[in-house]
């Protein structure tokens, strides 16, 4: 099916709400291939296919304007029903979730919700004008899916930079046959912060798109040193180059990280949060010395990876992106935008700081576990599990009853991450998406097939690649994942099978990477 014929499938679908977003999209060449409709019968047949059990969880999300108190700051934001991270939705797998989203933000601004790292059905995945109409002010969208897969996940709406205010929560899909065992669990939600307190991730976003080449330098003698040398910390005077400069009211400069490769972030945050709490005020876990805890970390933050260790405590990971991976335990764990992690840990009797060390950027976030008496840290403590090793995905390997057969791949992509700082320009091979034209170049595939994904990684700063509507292998037998991190100047061979057919959005989850155009389009041929 053609572009201009799947987006009228589109409008007749979701009626006016949908019209005004979707009927601005120009139709593709006459030449293009045909590609399988986000509401056609193969997206049915699909859906039919889930392990469904027929009852149906119901829940409501209204997006709109509210003052937070983070923790004795108070910021100016949206959130879904007032708080953030929203409440969290829990649901036995297999069961249909239906959520209503009312849109209630200012402006006339449009929304959605993406179910992310689900394997749901296309039409229901949160993308406007790829698989729905955008949910426009004062309207309301209802999402059903069936959640057939347990694990660890969140939402958030997929439109503009609306991640980066208060617009996310977990989703937890529980599994009723869990193999764990464990006594309790801690969902722990990381994220920067800065809206409402500089600025909004709006004029963020306004400000990265001028590049480091269109800032203004105040005069300031560059010592014949390039942008970039600027931007990975190089000193052109004793004060142009400390760690943490900024550029701006938002442009980080100077944030290098050895785990990331090097450059580790482009924005200025001045709070970082666990479960929306700032150290000074944190977000407490209370329970009793000896109890196994399940931890589930989610990142949702727009522009940061974290290093994190409980303080006293090794941590052996479970699962990662929601999938469960052979054991291995750690001090630390690095997290980029949109991975999570399940962790178990034996608590110990005190008082404990769960720290989030935001790589590269010289900041930590802070929640407490309290099992008995004891002093509270201070809020800059620095357990010595975060200077330890560090596990990341790439030593990870997938469980036994989960790891993807031996096969050889039927289809290879090579996807090129591409652009830089100084015009801030990231893309995927060359070519920055384009939201108005979204199925102009896709990367095809074809139920059935196994498909090989190569990133690779041209530029100076790491990127945490996410894939909708999927699960991919990392290699041969590594962990099952949705998001990876790629490393600059590095290669990430990654493979899946095309069982979900549909239109799936492939981008950089660096949400201010991803809105100027690091996103690409994988379509499956009807």
């Amino acid at each position: 099916m053609n572009s201009i014929n799947r987006r009228s499938l589109l409008l007749a679908g979701l009626g006016t709400a949908g019209a005004g977003a979707l009927a601005a999209c120009s139709s593709a060449s006459p030449n293009a291939p045909a590609l399988v409709s986000p509401t056609g019968s193969a997206v049915t047949r699909a859906e039919k296919r889930r392990r469904g059990t027929g009852t149906e969880r119901k829940v409501t999300l209204t997006a709109a304007p509210v003052t937070l108190d983070l923790g004795g700051v108070k910021a100016r934001t949206w959130a879904y029903d007032g708080r953030a991270p929203g409440k969290e939705i829990r649901i036995p797998a297999g069961d249909t979730l239906v959520a209503e989203l009312s849109n209630q933000l200012p402006n006339g601004t449009p929304t959605s919700v993406h179910w992310h790292g689900l394997a749901l059905r296309d039409d229901m995945d949160g993308v406007p004008m790829v698989t729905q109409g955008d949910v426009r002010a004062g309207r309301t969208f209802t999402y059903r899916f069936v959640a057939a897969d347990p694990g660890t996940y969140w939402f958030h709406p997929h439109s503009g930079v609306q991640l980066d205010r208060g617009l996310y929560a977990p989703l937890i899909v529980e599994d009723p046959r869990e193999p764990l065992s464990y006594d309790d669990e801690w969902v722990i939600v990381l994220d920067d912060w800065l809206d409402g307190v500089t600025g909004t991730p709006d004029e963020a976003l306004s400000e990265l798109r001028q590049g480091m080449g269109g800032m203004d330098m105040g005069g300031m003698d560059m010592g014949g040193m390039s942008m970039s040398d600027m931007r990975m910390g190089a000193s052109a005077s004793p004060s142009a180059s400390a760690p943490g400069m900024s550029m701006g009211r938002f442009m980080l400069m100077g944030a290098t990280s050895d785990l990331l490769g090097g450059d580790a972030g482009d924005v200025r945050y001045p709070f970082h949060l666990i479960n929306g709490r700032v150290a000074a005020d944190p977000d407490v876990y209370t329970g009793k010395p000896g109890r196994r805890v399940r931890l589930r970390f989610v990142n949702a933050a727009g522009d940061t990876a974290y290093r994190v260790a409980l303080g006293g405590h090794t941590m052996t990971v479970t699962h990662t992106d929601g999938w469960p991976v052979a054991h291995r335990q750690t001090d630390a764990l690095l997290i980029g935008m949109g991975e999570r992690y399940d962790v178990l840990v034996a608590l110990g009797d005190g008082v404990f700081p769960l720290v989030a060390l935001a790589e590269g950027k010289n900041a930590t976030a802070m929640a407490l576990v309290r099992t008995g008496t004891g002093r509270t840290p201070s809020t800059t403590v620095r357990p010595k599990e975060l200077d330890g090793p560090v596990l990341t995905a790439s030593a990870l390997k997938a469980a036994d009853g989960v790891r993807l057969s031996a096969r050889t791949a039927d289809v290879v992509h090579r996807v090129e991450l591409t652009g830089g700082m100084d015009r801030y320009d990231w893309a995927i091979n060359g070519r920055r998406f384009a939201m108005e034209n979204p199925d102009a170049d896709p990367f095809l595939v074809e139920t059935g097939q196994r498909v090989r994904l190569d990133f690779v990684n041209t530029t100076q700063m790491w990127h945490p690649m996410h894939l909708h509507g999927h699960t991919f292998q990392l290699g041969s037998g590594g962990a099952r994942k949705d998001t990876t991190i790629v490393l600059p100047k590095k290669t990430v061979s990654v493979v899946f099978d095309a069982d979900n057919p549909g239109q799936w959005m492939l981008h950089c989850h660096n949400v201010y990477h991803g809105e100027v155009g690091m996103m690409a389009l994988v379509a499956y041929r009807a």
